[in-house]
Formats: structure tokens, sequence, C-alpha cells
């Protein structure tokens, strides 16, 4: 049977039924997926450890030769021991324990040299092994592929599959970028990238492949990014004349900062222009995005045009729609909140509005996006805390009105390179200063020693009318972990029961119901709740005023944008706040993060540092940016290339803005695959 990408990975030779059900559990079907898993890391066994010198703790290749075996020892029922020893060329004596690998075990032979590769254990003169993989002699001037597996499958069953796939699609991977880009980026061809990430003869074969597919994943997904930002460009937009803000401007209670100002302009021209605005408002938490987002929806209103703000939680939604109804209510522009909670007769109601042009603005969750929610003339859609949307849901709610102006909003600061990719097909506008008169918020790091005088200082606070936070990584109730943390649960009970018993103690975690939470925070907010004890649920959470500290359990569990993220949520007044992170780590990394912490309050500093100290996996997890998940690609460390990427995808685009030449074929149905992958396909 020939073999081509699409054929189904059971008739591959030596797979089968049975087994093609564990591919299947690594999202691998076909042929062409399976040559597309590539290995997380490489064993070398080119240079194999001394015994005497391979680190205990840590992975050591050692070559030794086999002086004994000892019998099978059953443990217990499924589960059989083996033992075998053996020395190395300086003499030292190895004790290595296999696990119910008798098969593994009776082909070694005595007098025979291996090379065992596994975790080192024992002491200086009698190394241990504990189920080490094994390799003859002939293996070890290669790079072993090391596979992201699953049970029931061996790196060695993975590799030994796509040996065989390769030995049949080689010759079948086309070439898909024009030869003008690989050789100006030094970019081998894609049939050398495709074998030897799998199987390179040595390291700098690897690095060559990895280089290649590295620089074609950031490639078409930048080219698939502009072709999103393109189509919109060639729309006709909602077509808005200039308007006038200045009495807007003039009624608000301060005064907008300047970056606040040029933000307004880069929106409103944007707004005024033939092709509809696509466009990113980034500030940090508390920097006034709101009020610029609500100097948008004037624009609109001042041309009888409706605009739609989305907020990821109701809670939130119900906050922006209270402050915009304050701001734009003297001004006659009817506003409306629309939520999942929103009751059955209101929602209806509400719906009728919108499609009749009674409503000037609607703000709302997930609801907006349903059937059945039609607007009159929808001109702007504002989506807020934009990280928590993919880039399909954000262009669902654009389609309800044809072609509106888009405008996002995040509070999370990302540093230039990761915006870059994960808004590639926006604008930027960035709010870089505070509101006059925000005082910081103080920030102290401490140990577990002095616990005792932060909660004096939060219970003074109390006292005076205030309210405070305190924040516990995510445990399950009713269990402690290995470190020695508690729920939230089960905290927020201890300190109602001992330190803060003559307060009133509110808890809130991710687990609770939606209905439960939202009555929290609004009891919160409301003054009914001295302490909230939480879990990062309230990152993205409403502006409570009268919350003044607060104090974050095991900071070192956190990372730095996060805990930047929560440090947000006081300081929302004008009094001074302060934020407290509790750790007992001594790690570099872990005081590193926190030292950063006290010393800066700017967002995009602590972003900065953080995507250096911990990479955009943990920085900014895929599900919340939208993206698809990259094969190989880091953010962190692939700059450069990210960065010839972008330069490469711009110049062929201004070439070809279509990809419409016969030579752009494969490329085109890349960015195809790829913009399903996000969740959006120019129409």
């Amino acid at each position: 049977m020939a073999v081509g990408f699409e054929t189904d990975i059971q008739y591959l030779k030596g797979i089968g039924e049975k087994r093609a059900q564990l591919f299947r559990k690594l999202g691998i079907t076909t042929a062409g997926e399976l040559i597309a898993h590539y290995p997380r890391e490489y064993i070398d066994l080119t240079q194999p450890t001394p015994a005497a010198a391979a680190p205990v703790g840590q992975q050591a290749a050692i070559r030794a030769t086999v002086t004994g075996k000892s019998g099978e020892q059953r443990i217990r029922k499924g589960l059989s021991v083996f033992k075998v020893q053996a020395v190395d060329e300086e003499g030292i004596r190895l004790s290595i324990t296999f696990f119910n690998a008798k098969f593994t075990v009776d082909k070694l032979q005595a007098g025979q040299e291996y090379l065992f590769y596994g975790q080192v254990g024992g002491t200086l003169l009698k190394k241990e092994l504990s189920a080490p993989l094994v390799f003859t002699l002939q293996e070890a001037q290669e790079l072993i592929p090391v596979y992201p597996l699953t049970a029931g499958l061996t790196s060695r069953m993975v590799a030994g599959a796509v040996r065989q796939a390769l030995g049949a699609l080689l010759e079948q991977v086309q070439e898909p970028l024009p030869s003008a880009i690989r050789v100006q980026h030094n970019l081998c061809h894609l049939q050398y990238a495709v074998e030897n990430i799998h199987f390179p003869a040595q390291r700098q074969n690897m690095l060559l492949a990895r280089r290649r597919l590295i620089f074609q994943e950031l490639f078409t997904l930048t080219l698939a990014l502009s072709a999103v930002r393109s189509t919109k460009g060639m729309e006709a937009a909602v077509r808005l004349a200039p308007a006038d803000l200045s009495d807007f401007i003039a009624s608000l209670p301060f005064p907008l900062t300047g970056a606040q100002l040029r933000a307004v302009g880069e929106i409103t021209a944007d707004l005024a222009g033939p092709a509809p605005m696509n466009r990113l408002l980034q500030g940090d938490v508390g920097s006034g995005k709101t009020v610029v987002a609500a100097c948008a929806c004037v624009f609109a209103a001042k041309n009888a045009a409706q605009a739609a703000l989305m907020a990821p939680t109701e809670i939130l939604a119900a906050q922006h729609h209270q402050t915009m109804q304050k701001l734009l209510g003297p001004f006659g522009i009817r506003t409306a909140l629309l939520t999942g909670s929103t009751k059955a007769a209101e929602k209806r109601r509400i719906k009728e509005q919108l499609a009749a042009g009674e409503i000037d603005l609607v703000v709302g969750t997930h609801a907006l996006l349903s059937s059945g929610t039609e607007f009159a003339r929808l001109a702007l859609v504002i989506t807020d805390e934009q990280h928590r949307f993919g880039v399909g849901q954000r262009i669902a709610l654009g389609q309800k009105g044809g072609a509106p102006h888009t405008l996002v909003m995040s509070a999370t600061p990302i540093p230039r390179t990761l915006a870059l990719m994960i808004y590639g097909d926006l604008d930027l506008s960035v709010i870089d200063t505070m509101p006059v008169g925000r005082l910081p918020v103080k920030t102290y790091a401490i140990d577990s020693a002095k616990r005792q005088r932060a909660f004096g200082f939060i219970q003074k606070h109390l006292d005076a009318g205030y309210q405070a936070y305190i924040v516990c990584p995510l445990v399950e109730p009713g269990e402690q972990d290995t470190a020695g943390l508690i729920s939230a649960a089960d905290y927020a009970r201890q300190l109602q029961e001992k330190e803060f018993s003559a307060y009133r103690v509110g808890l809130l975690h991710g687990r609770m119901k939606a209905a439960e939470k939202e009555e929290t925070m609004l009891r919160f907010k409301n003054g009914e709740i001295d302490l909230l004890v939480a879990t990062t649920v309230i990152e993205v959470g409403v502006d409570v005023p009268g919350a003044v500290i607060m104090l974050i359990e095991n900071a070192e569990r956190f990372g730095l944008s996060q805990l930047h993220q929560l440090r947000g949520r006081v300081g929302r007044g004008n009094v001074q706040s302060y934020c407290i992170l509790l750790s007992d780590s001594k790690g570099l990394d872990a005081r590193a993060r926190l030292n950063t912490m006290c010393r800066t309050t700017s967002g995009f500093a602590v972003a900065e540092e953080d995507l250096r100290l911990r990479g955009p996996g943990d920085f900014f997890g895929q599900r919340q940016h939208g993206l698809p998940q990259f094969a190989l690609a880091d953010l962190s460390t692939d700059v450069a290339l990210l960065e010839s990427a972008r330069t490469a995808a711009e110049e062929l685009l201004t070439a070809d803005p279509g990809l419409a030449l016969p030579e752009h074929r494969l490329l085109r149905e890349q960015v195809e695959q790829m913009l399903r992958a996000i969740g959006s396909r120019p129409n």
C-alpha cells in the first residue's frame, strides 16, 4: 500500500489499530501528523560520562561492561525487579535496576559493553541507575530523539514509526518557502529539516533543522495575522464623520493624561477613516483605558451609530455598564447591560431595542455573541481584557455588524515582542502614564516569621473602615499539599476562627458557581465583607476603592505578571495602599521576582522581566491568547527569528499581497490552515 500524508496511522507497518489508539491520544491520526510530531529533546550518546564523574541526581550516559545479572524478583503482582551489575573503563562499579523489563535484561550479555542512559544515584565508588535506556555501541554516534509520549508508547516505538513514515513521505515533502527567502535568511530545505529534526547525525544538523522549522512557524503565523488585518482593511467601514469630543472631555471629573489624549486621537482618526479600525489599547491597571473607550462610544453615538463592549465576567461587565451609564447618561446616550444571567423578558426587550436602534451602547459578556442579538447600526466593537478571548471570538462579535471598527483593551502589559505576535493583526495604542494623583501601591516582601505582624497591619486598616484581600495559591479544599499549602477555603475558616474572628471574612475561588462568585464580589464591593480570602480568580475583577491591602501567601508560586495583576486590585481609591508578598523561598529566581515587584510599579517593566525569567509558556498560556500551539518556537528565545520572519512576511506580501502567484500556492494553503487553527478565516 502506498503511504501518503493522509494515510491513517494504523496502516503503517507495526502499528495496527490498538497502537494507533495510543498515537491518537497524542493527536496523531495520519502519517503526515506523525512526521510533524517533533522530539522534545535528544540523548547525546557521542560523549559518555565516566561513572565516577556522573553527577548524582542528574541524567547521564555511562559506557559500561555487563559483569553479571540476578534473576527475576517478584515484588508484588504486576511488578518484577531485575538487577544487573556492570563496570566502566575506570573500574567503577555500576548497579542497575530494571522494572518489568525481562526482554531488555535477557538481551544483555555478560562481557559486552553497552551505553546506559538514566538518572544517576549511589555513591562516588558505586553508582546506581534505575530503569535506564540501553543502547548498543553502534548507536553511540547518534543523537537519540526523545518524543512527547502517552502511557503505552515508548520513545523507541515512536521513533520506529517516524522512521518508517519518513521513508515513504520524505521525497513527497514540498518546499513552500521561496528560494530567495531561504537564501536571504540562511535556511535549509524543508526535506532536510524534517529528516534532521528527527534523526540528526550530529548536533549541528539538528540546529539547522530546528532553526528552519521555527522560522516557518513564525513566518506562517505572521502571514495569517496579516491576512486577517488586510481583509479588514479591504472592507468598507461603517462611515463615521469627524465628531467634536471637547464637551464630553470637559465634563469629566478629572483631566485626561497626555497618554490618554494621544490614544483618543489615534482612535478617533481611525473611526473617521475609510477602513475599519483594528486597534489594541494597552495600558497598566488603573491607567484609564475605560474613559478612553467611553470617548470612542461618544464618537459613535454622535454619528447615530451603536457600540458594543464585551467583558470576560458578568461582574466586570456590570462595573463597565455602571461607569459608562454615569459618564454617558448626561449626554443622552442610552446604555444597556446584557449578560447570561439577564432575565429572559429583559433580554428579549434589550435585543428588540438593539435591533430597532433604541440602544446606543450595550455592555455584556459572551451573551453578546449569541444568535438573535442583532444591531441596527453597529459601528464600534470593544473587548476588554482581550487576552481572555481568542482571535476567533474577537472577530465573531465584529461580524454582528458587517465591518464595524474594533478596539480591544488589555490591562496585562505585554512586552512588545510578544504583543507583535499575539496582536499582529492590530495597531497599537499604549497608555504608559498613570492619572494625576494616583498613589503607587507600596510593595513589601516578607517571610512567615513576620506573618502575625502583617495580620496586625491588616487589622489596623480594617478597624479604620477599610478592606483587604488575602490571596492563596489554588489547592483543593480539605487537602494539604506536599509544600504545606492549605486551600483558600480551609485558610478562610482558620482566619475567621482565630486572627480575624472579629471581622467579616469572605471566600472566593474558581470552583464556586458563577452566581456565588458574583454575589461574594458584590458583597465585598458593597462593604459587607471586611477581608476577602481568594485565589487568582480576582486577578481580573471589579474596582473596590475601600480595599487598600493585599497579602499574597506563597508569592513565589505566582508569575511576575500575575502578581502585578493581583496587586492592581488595591490602590483603586485615593488612599495609600499596600501589597505584602509572603514567601519563605530561598530560590534565586523567586527572590528576583519578588524584588522586582518591590522595586517597580510599572506593568511594562514587570512584563519584560517576567518574559525574561520565565518565557511565554508561563507568562501567557496558549489558551489565553488564542494562538495555535507552537511545535518548536519559543518567543522568549527566538526573538531574532521572529523579527526575521516578520520582515520576510512583510516583503513577500508587498510583492504578492494575496499570495496569489502559483509559486506561493503551498504557502497560501499553510496560511489557510493556520487561520482555521486560530478560529479566523478571511471571507
